[in-house]
C-alpha cells in the first residue's frame, strides 16, 4: 500500500471507529492510528475557557505520552511553541535535535479548539507533505472533539480551570463559537468575567446573504441576570426564524420579559443585520451603547442612533431602525458597557478611546482577529488588576466587500493552518497584507 493510501485508510479508520467512543476514548484511538503513518507520538491539548494555558487530554494506554519523558499536563499560551501554533494558527516545530515535535492548530471551522502535538521518529523531516497530512489529522480529531464535548463532563472539568457559577454555566451553554467565517464576513467574540459571566450574551446566525447579530447586557450580576439574557436570546432567535425582522425581533423579546418577569428585569442590546453582497447595515439600540466602525483600520466611527428603552420595560416606545452603508474591510464593533465604563483602582475607566485605539493599534500588527480579541481582554483584566465588576463583551464582524475574501487573507484573519482554503480569483480588500505562507 502507498503512502497516501496508508494515510486515507488510517482518517477512514478514525471516522468509523470514532462513531461509538466517550472523549476520554479520542486520545487513545489517535495514538493507535496515527503510529500506522509514521506518527508514534500524538497528544492533544485543549485550550481552557479563557485561551490562557492548553490542557492535556490525557490518553490511557501505553504510548499516549509521545515518548520516554511525561508531558506536561499544563502548556501557557504566552511565550511557548504550542502557545505559538495556537496564536498564529501555524504549524511550528521544536528546535530540539532529536526532539522531533510539532506543533498543529486544532481548529472546528474558524473556532480555535487548542493544538495537537506530534512526534515522528528521530530524523523526521516536515515537508510539505508531512504538513499537510498533520493538518488533515489535526482537523479530523477537531471534529471528533466538537461531536463528543457537548455530552462529556470530562471536557468541561478539564478547560475549566476554576468555579464557574450558574448564569455562566448556562449562557457558555447556548452562545454560539466565537468565531466563524464565510467567504465574505469574519465574526468573532470575547466575553469576561468567563466563570463569573452573568447578564452579558451575544449571538449571530447567517441566512443565505443575511448576517444576523444580536448583543444583550441584562440587569444585575446573579443568576436572575443569566436567566433574562437566555430568555432574551430564546426569544430572539425563535422571532428571527419564523420571520425576520430587527424591530418584530426586539419586540418578541420585549414579549418574552414582560411575560415572565412583569416589568422587573430588563436587557438592553443591539440587534443588527448586514446584506453580505452590498455591505448595507441595518441595526437598532435598545437602551445600549451604539456600535463602532474601524475603518481603513485606523478610525473609529462612532454610530448613531435615536434612544429606546431598554427590552422588558413595557413602555410601549418603539426602537428606531438605522441603515449605515459599510465599505470593503470594515470592521464592526458590538459591546456592552463592562468594556468601557468598568473603572480601575485610580478610578479611570478603560474606556471608548482605549478599546478602539488597541484595536487599530493590534489591527496593523496584522494578527489574526481571534488573537486580538484574546489579547485585548487580557489588557482590560490586566487594566482592572484581573478583576471585574461588570460583565465584559465584544462582537466584531470585517466585512470583506461583495467579493470574497482571497484565501490567504482568510487564514491571516481567522488563525487557520496555511493553504486550508480554495483559491478563488478574486481581489482582496485594502487590509492587511497576506501572510507569508511556507
Amino acid at each position: 500500500m502507498s503512502s497516501a493510501a496508508a494515510r486515507a485508510r488510517m482518517l477512514g479508520d478514525l471516522i468509523t471507529a470514532s462513531h461509538v467512543i466517550t472523549l476520554e476514548q479520542v486520545p487513545d484511538l489517535v495514538v493507535k492510528h496515527a503510529a500506522k503513518v509514521g506518527w508514534p507520538g500524538v497528544l492533544i491539548y485543549l485550550a481552557d475557557l479563557q485561551q490562557e494555558v492548553l490542557c492535556l487530554l490525557a490518553g490511557q494506554g501505553p504510548g499516549a505520552g509521545g515518548g520516554a519523558d511525561p508531558p506536561p499536563d499544563v502548556v501557557r499560551v504566552e511565550g511557548t511553541l504550542a502557545g505559538r501554533a495556537f496564536q498564529t494558527g501555524g504549524i511550528v516545530g521544536s528546535p530540539t535535535p532529536g526532539a522531533e515535535h510539532w506543533w498543529v492548530p486544532l481548529l472546528d471551522g474558524t473556532e480555535r479548539l487548542g493544538v495537537l502535538r506530534a512526534s515522528g521518529p528521530p530524523g523526521t523531516e516536515m515537508d510539505s507533505q508531512a504538513a499537510q497530512d498533520l493538518r488533515n489529522l489535526a482537523g479530523l480529531i477537531a471534529l471528533m472533539i466538537v461531536s463528543k464535548r457537548g455530552a462529556s463532563d470530562t471536557y468541561a472539568r478539564l478547560v475549566r480551570r476554576r468555579r464557574m457559577n450558574v448564569a455562566a454555566e448556562m449562557e457558555w451553554r447556548i452562545m454560539p463559537p466565537r468565531t466563524f467565517a464565510t467567504d465574505r464576513v469574519l465574526v468573532s467574540a470575547v466575553m469576561e468575567p468567563a466563570y463569573q459571566v452573568s447578564g452579558d450574551v451575544f449571538d449571530y446566525a447567517i441566512a443565505g446573504e443575511t448576517v444576523h447579530l444580536a448583543l444583550f447586557d441584562a440587569m444585575g450580576h446573579d443568576t436572575a441576570a443569566g436567566l433574562t439574557a437566555n430568555l432574551a436570546v430564546a426569544a430572539s432567535r425563535n422571532r428571527r426564524r419564523q420571520s425576520p425582522g430587527i424591530l418584530q425581533i426586539a419586540e418578541a423579546v420585549e414579549h418574552a420579559l414582560v411575560e415572565q418577569f412583569g416589568c422587573s428585569r430588563y436587557a438592553t442590546g443591539i440587534l443588527a443585520e448586514l446584506h453580505t453582497g452590498t455591505g448595507l447595515l441595518t441595526w437598532t439600540s435598545v437602551g445600549h451603547p451604539t456600535p463602532v466602525i474601524i475603518r481603513k483600520g485606523r478610525t473609529a466611527l462612532s454610530l448613531t442612533c435615536p434612544p429606546a428603552p431598554p427590552m422588558g420595560t413595557d413602555l410601549g416606545l418603539p426602537p428606531t431602525v438605522v441603515r449605515e452603508q459599510l465599505e470593503p474591510g470594515d470592521r464592526l464593533l458590538l459591546y456592552t458597557d463592562g468594556i468601557t465604563e468598568a473603572r480601575n483602582q485610580e478610578g479611570q475607566e478603560f474606556g471608548l478611546a482605549g478599546f478602539t485605539d488597541f484595536l487599530i493599534q493590534h489591527h496593523a500588527d496584522g494578527l489574526p482577529v481571534p488573537e486580538t480579541l484574546r489579547r485585548l481582554i487580557r489588557r482590560h483584566l490586566a487594566y482592572h488588576d484581573g478583576r471585574l465588576d461588570d460583565d465584559a463583551t465584544v462582537l466584531l464582524l470585517e466585512w470583506n466587500g461583495p467579493t470574497p475574501y482571497r484565501p490567504a487573507r482568510v487564514e491571516a484573519l481567522a488563525g487557520l493552518p496555511e493553504h486550508t482554503t480554495e483559491d478563488p480569483p478574486l481581489a482582496t480588500p485594502w487590509s492587511t497584507p497576506d501572510r507569508d505562507v511556507l
